[in-house]
């Protein structure tokens, strides 16, 4: 879309991950994504940041803590991780946090001028930000679930638990 069309581009695409990963409590070897991509005049990591931190107190309420963490994406320059805390109350919590009481939930960056050049479009014009969203472990947070392959298993009482919602 990118090479066809001028900026600004606005874009929100879902779709399903694969990875070798060992499965755990906290990880699969598929999840659910959600990508996102906005490119225009003038787009900085600060607004990135702000649209990822509204989008968490919306769908997680005021005061929801979020962290950034540095990290290496290919195609974004700079690229952070963000975590949501989850909290070391529970020994599910400290188990799905590794101790920490952080879930990472999603990677970020602004948009690498060579990719915008592979794209024909122009960096010292336009700049962009990315970002990739597990929909499984803001669905865990979200909903206390305690181990990603109970989103999996097929087993209806898993579901019937949010009948209200």
């Amino acid at each position: 879309m990118m090479e066809r069309h001028e900026p600004p581009f606005r874009l929100v695409m879902p779709g399903r991950v694969y990875r070798n990963e060992a499965v755990s409590s906290r990880s699969n070897c598929f999840f659910h994504q959600i990508e996102g991509l906005y490119v225009d005049k003038n787009v900085t990591f600060a607004d990135l940041k702000q649209t990822l931190y509204y989008f968490v107190q919306q769908f997680f309420g005021e005061g929801t803590k979020i962290r950034f963490r540095s990290s290496y994406f290919p195609f974004t320059e700079p690229s952070a991780e963000m975590d949501i805390w989850a909290g070391t109350e529970t020994e599910e919590n400290k188990r799905l946090t590794k101790g920490t009481g952080w879930l990472e939930v999603l990677g970020c960056g602004m948009v690498h001028p060579n990719v915008l050049k592979a794209c024909n479009i122009d960096p010292e014009v336009y700049t962009g930000f990315a970002f990739g969203m597990g929909i499984d472990r803001i669905t865990m947070l979200k909903y206390g679930i305690h181990d990603i392959r109970d989103l999996f298993v097929n087993d209806t009482r898993m579901l019937s638990q949010f009948k209200d919602l």
